[in-house]
């Protein structure tokens, strides 16, 4: 990946500032760079099989925060996960990714390449050593690792029986914030997020319900920025630029753009990461495409 890894302990100077105050904060393994100003930290966490509002909830949500010096914190699934390193990504901000398996075991393999970027503008963080595979019971470690790292976790979108509950349920016994994006009484989907409002968690319509429970002393660490709509840039060249022009509202099945680009499916599939990591293009269910409004 060109990014070398690197093993933190508990007492050493780089440690995660809010880790330490776990009750067994874990040796690391990082890949990447750890960097002071990640304290100022939020997890966005959710469904694996999201729907079409939550991958673009997760999305916004965190590029707008990480727009605003936010690091957002997640654990790479499917589905919220991923949309949340994106949406960091698309703001030129800072993400961290935790594993459940070591960091040159990376699941699910698709985000192989949004691991590498990862990599490179922020860290991939793991308690497990390299060799470790990505077994079930590893992950509530790995949830926990989440929770501690942030200073609020954010469901976006949860099922009643869902590992990003787990996730939230642990920052509560941390004493860290728990927030939750509400949905439709009958979507399935919802069930989780909204029992989580209607016991408690502060309810998030956008970034401000976020910066706004922060305590004092990080709210005063977020950056103004200006909300005015970004001028769209060229578009791009390349395969980039190919992949781009088939685009378009209607969601295209990754065949699709392979068979009308021509560039092969390792090619269209890089052209397609750098699109998503620009805020160009968006994955939404069924391995499918559109072009990001």
């Amino acid at each position: 990946m060109g990014v070398s890894d690197l093993t933190v302990a508990p007492g050493d100077l780089g440690y995660p500032l809010h880790l330490r105050a776990l009750p067994t904060p874990p040796v690391l393994h990082v890949r990447g760079a750890l960097a002071r100003e990640d304290a100022l930290a939020v997890a966005i966490v959710g469904a694996r099989r999201a729907s079409a509002y939550g991958l673009e909830v997760a999305e916004t949500l965190a590029r707008a925060l990480a727009a605003r010096g936010v690091t957002i914190v997640s654990g790479l699934a499917r589905g919220i996960d991923t949309a949340a390193h994106r949406g960091a990504l698309a703001a030129r901000g800072r993400t961290l990714a935790v594993l459940g398996s070591g960091l040159d075991r990376v699941y699910p393999p698709e985000n192989r390449a949004l691991a590498a970027e990862i990599a490179r503008r922020g860290a991939l963080l793991s308690p497990f050593p390299p060799g470790t595979p990505p077994l079930p019971h590893h992950f509530p470690r790995r949830n926990a690792l989440i929770a501690g790292l942030a200073l609020g976790t954010v469901v976006a979108e949860a099922a009643e029986r869902s590992g990003a509950l787990i996730t939230a349920n642990l920052a509560g016994e941390f004493g860290r914030l728990v927030f939750a994006v509400p949905g439709r009484t009958t979507s399935a989907l919802s069930r989780g997020t909204n029992g989580l409002i209607r016991d408690g968690a502060t309810l998030v319509m956008d970034w401000t319900d976020v910066v706004d429970e922060l305590p004092a002393q990080w709210r005063e660490c977020v950056r103004v920025v200006d909300d005015a709509p970004e001028e769209p840039g060229a578009t791009p060249s390349g395969d980039e630029g190919l992949v781009l022009t088939l685009l378009g509202e209607d969601p295209l099945p990754i065949d699709r753009l392979i068979a009308g680009g021509g560039l092969g499916p390792g090619r269209t599939s890089a052209a397609l990461v750098n699109l998503e990591v620009q805020g160009r293009a968006r994955r939404v269910p069924g391995q499918r495409y559109v072009r990001s409004s």
